[in-house]
């Protein structure tokens, strides 16, 4: 049974990207202080981004796009554990992960001595870690009609949430996905002339 009061408008357009549904709205809602403000949003209109924060339902790992691809197959091939929601966004790919995941990571991360070349530089992509105290926008339930005509950096989901208790990898399952992005990736640790 769905908590919302009435569901969303339907869009006039079939979506080329995936859509949330109602189970999924209702999870992605529940992170809110006000849950029944976000369906009232999102039944007037389903195209609308919102904010929402991190910490309590989810928390969520900004990567750079390609190298969250990268994590994203891994994380789907076969000795991998799947993942939860992904969104695309501005560059980004956001993975949605489980409550701590954003305190968890950056350790397991250091402790990987992720980053640094042999010289103290950056040498890999930088992850951003959204926990409590933080917010993400997060796309709309329905892609936006293609005749927009707006920029590849509108938000957009990957994986849409289905559920109202979606699997969400923890911190050990996206470094796993991160120590194996890396090495495909075959990223020289540094440039030497």
């Amino acid at each position: 049974m769905s908590s919302w009061p009435h569901p969303p408008r339907p869009v006039r357009h079939r979506p080329a990207a995936p859509c949330v549904t109602l189970a999924g709205a209702d999870w992605l809602a529940s992170a809110s202080r006000s849950p029944g403000g976000v369906h009232a949003l999102w039944a007037d209109n389903a195209t609308a981004p919102a904010v929402l924060p991190c910490g309590k339902v989810f928390d969520v790992i900004g990567a750079p796009t390609l190298f969250g691809r990268r994590m994203l197959d891994h994380l789907w091939s076969p000795a991998g554990p799947g993942s939860g929601p992904v969104a695309a966004q501005r560059g980004r790919l956001l993975l949605f992960a489980a409550p701590g995941t954003a305190q968890r990571l950056p350790a397991l991360l250091a402790w990987e001595e992720w980053g640094e070349d042999a010289e103290g530089g950056r040498a890999l992509p930088p992850l951003l870690s959204y926990g409590t105290g933080d917010a993400v926008t997060v796309p709309p339930l329905y892609p936006l009609p293609d005749e927009t005509g707006l920029a590849p950096t509108a938000p957009r989901w990957l994986v849409a949430p289905e559920t109202r208790h979606p699997w969400l990898p923890g911190a050990d399952a996206l470094l796993w996905a991160c120590v194996r992005a890396a090495r495909a990736a075959s990223v020289p640790m540094s440039v030497r002339g």
